[in-house]
């Protein structure tokens, strides 16, 4: 069976979008940009500065619609501007590049992306998380990968404090994930290569996080925020692009976002980010691999950093595990996870947990 990889090109710095004319030139010279409203305010100075005197132009800033759905994406792709539109632009976030990922893939044309945030690897991966209208998840879409992405370290260091940390937290799972959730299975060469890549994912964070985040706060865009900010967006998703192959393998994620979609159906949590949720479930999933020395060691890092190292941290009862398990059932991280996995086991992981995290806090205290 033949299949493609196709891993992310990407430039990195507070002046790289200098970079942009130098290979907009291999797909055409009209743009359009589509992304988050805050994001295009931000990026706009930079990128006219840039494109000023190339042959490159900007034909409109386009709002993504403020959610990747379908019918977000829809929109766009019927808008007569990005239909003229040589090249996309995708600028901001997650979901923004998520949108623009849809939209490039199904007008089959080229794709730049401009991640604002360091909160996640969408700018470089091959997939889009899609939500219904409601704000509820409904699918993942796998679409072609940008062909070039544009890490504006001194936008980032601009951005919101609690992404960044929340995207330190997302990133922290990607090893112990693919690790686990490929343990019983024979890897070809691909799918190897990414979990390999996945053991180099959490030391950067452990060594770089704390200094990373001091610099967000003072928008700074050190060494340490540009290593942490590569780790989240680069690595993490050079693993999710050669872990994910549906319908045969899925490595990309597993019982630390179980937990995560668990909560969503808790009473309190949609009050917390993405990466705050998963941070502790990659404590859980280390506690039912029973890799206790190594979860410690990431319990005392989430400790100092202001993860969650228990379920009181985000306000969840022990009553709702069980609603949570049922949520995870449905997830594709679930329908991939490895044979020892059963629902009770998962439940009790979290107590355990939850317990460890409770003794780790008495005896700070």
């Amino acid at each position: 069976m033949s299949y493609d990889v196709c891993l992310p090109n990407y430039s990195i710095g507070s002046d790289c979008y200098r970079e942009i004319p130098h290979f907009a030139r291999y797909y055409g010279t009209k743009a359009v940009v589509i992304g988050g409203k805050t994001a295009m305010a931000k990026a706009k100075p930079e990128l006219e500065k840039a494109l000023q005197g190339s042959a490159v132009t900007i034909l409109d800033y386009l709002w993504f619609g403020g959610d990747s759905t379908y019918e977000n994406g829809d929109a766009l792709i019927a808008n007569e501007t990005v239909q003229q539109a040589d090249i996309i632009f995708g600028v901001g976030g997650g979901r923004a590049c998520d949108t623009s990922k849809y939209v490039a893939d199904k007008l089959d044309k080229p794709l730049f992306t401009f991640p604002t945030v360091g909160s996640n690897c969408a700018s470089v991966t091959a997939i889009c998380v899609i939500y219904h209208p409601d704000g509820s998840f409904r699918e993942y879409y796998y679409p072609k990968i940008a062909e070039h992405t544009f890490i504006h370290s001194g936008i980032i260091a601009d951005s919101p404090y609690e992404l960044l940390w929340a995207g330190i937290g997302d990133a922290l799972s990607k090893e112990y994930e693919a690790v686990f959730s490929s343990k019983d299975d024979r890897l070809s060469h691909t799918p190897l290569m990414g979990v390999q890549l996945s053991r180099i994912c959490t030391q950067p964070l452990l060594e770089y996080g704390e200094q990373a985040l001091k610099a967000c706060q003072a928008k700074q865009a050190d060494e340490a925020l540009e290593q942490v900010v590569l780790d989240i967006i680069v690595s993490t998703g050079l693993v999710s692009n050669m872990t994910t192959q549906m319908p045969n393998y899925y490595y990309n994620a597993s019982l630390a976002h179980c937990v995560y979609y668990g909560a969503t159906v808790t009473k309190a949590g949609h009050h917390h980010l993405h990466g705050e949720i998963v941070a502790l479930g990659v404590l859980c999933l280390l506690t039912y691999a029973h890799q206790l020395e190594e979860r410690d060691r990431i319990m005392a890092f989430n400790a100092r950093l202001g993860f969650p190292i228990c379920f009181d941290d985000l306000e969840i009862e022990e009553s709702e595990f069980a609603l949570m398990a049922d949520k995870a059932q449905t997830s594709t991280e679930w329908q991939f996870r490895p044979k020892d996995v059963t629902r009770e086991a998962f439940i009790q992981c979290m107590r355990e947990q939850n317990a460890a995290g409770r003794a780790y806090r008495n005896k700070k205290a």
